[in-house]
């Protein structure tokens, strides 16, 4: 079966921050599948960041690993632009609806995140065992617990919200989700970071925590103990 990470610009910048890219090329050299990013992402990462000075650095480390072939966008594997788009439309429309705030829609995903969802269903459709990869808390609950997502909603907003829509909300189960802090714990296991060692280990963990994946100090505990 083929297989693929699909990779949303949060973890990708969490990676970044913590100049942790190198450690996804060495990953992707070991990995017998494809590292996708979708053209909603690419624009995220890159396009949009190069014209910005304070992240034209990652945006620039982040090309490389494009240009190199690390990354490789939707066509390389049979999925057309404009499939994406369509659906990717469907998603946001659908999980942008789930929820009110005082009669009014709330926000939930934006396109890079819907992109990601969109491209796993097109692979899945044909054939393909695929994982996205999102530090994001609010998309990967949306996906493995969307029951879970009104409370994590009122606790972000202080707000009672009220969930309109049902059939939508059930539309998200069954989405696969890693995180960047996995995919270092991998790459530590496997023996691919460049900083050897437990402790190595626990700052990697803990600066990716402090710099963009949404990981609570008990799943860093979790993580630790697998080893």
């Amino acid at each position: 079966m083929n297989k693929a990470l699909i990779f949303d610009s949060s973890s990708i910048i969490s990676l970044a921050m913590n100049s942790l890219l190198p450690e996804l090329r060495e990953l992707k050299l070991i990995f017998d599948g494809d590292f996708i990013i979708t053209d909603e992402v690419k624009y995220e990462i890159i396009d949009r960041p190069l014209e910005i000075k304070r992240f034209a650095l990652e945006a620039l480390q982040t090309q490389e690993l494009f240009d190199a072939g690390i990354f490789v966008k939707p066509e390389k594997v049979g999925i057309k632009s404009s499939e994406i788009t369509k659906m990717t439309n469907i998603i946001l429309d659908k999980a942008n609806t789930i929820f009110e705030v005082r009669k009014k829609p709330v926000h939930i995903i934006d396109k890079g995140e819907a992109s990601c969802m969109a491209l796993n269903r097109l692979l899945l459709d044909k054939g393909y065992k695929s994982v996205i990869v999102v530090d994001e808390r609010t998309t990967r609950i949306l996906g493995e617990k969307p029951e879970n997502m009104r409370k994590l909603l009122e606790k972000k907003l202080h707000m009672n919200v009220s969930q309109v829509n049902d059939y939508n909300i059930l539309n998200f189960k069954g989405f696969r989700f890693i995180r960047s802090s996995e995919l270092i714990y991998v790459a530590y296991k496997k023996n691919l970071t460049k900083i050897k060692g437990k402790k190595g280990l626990d700052a990697m963990l803990w600066s990716l925590k402090f710099k963009g994946a949404a990981i609570s100090d008990e799943e860093i505990k979790e993580i630790e103990k697998l080893n």
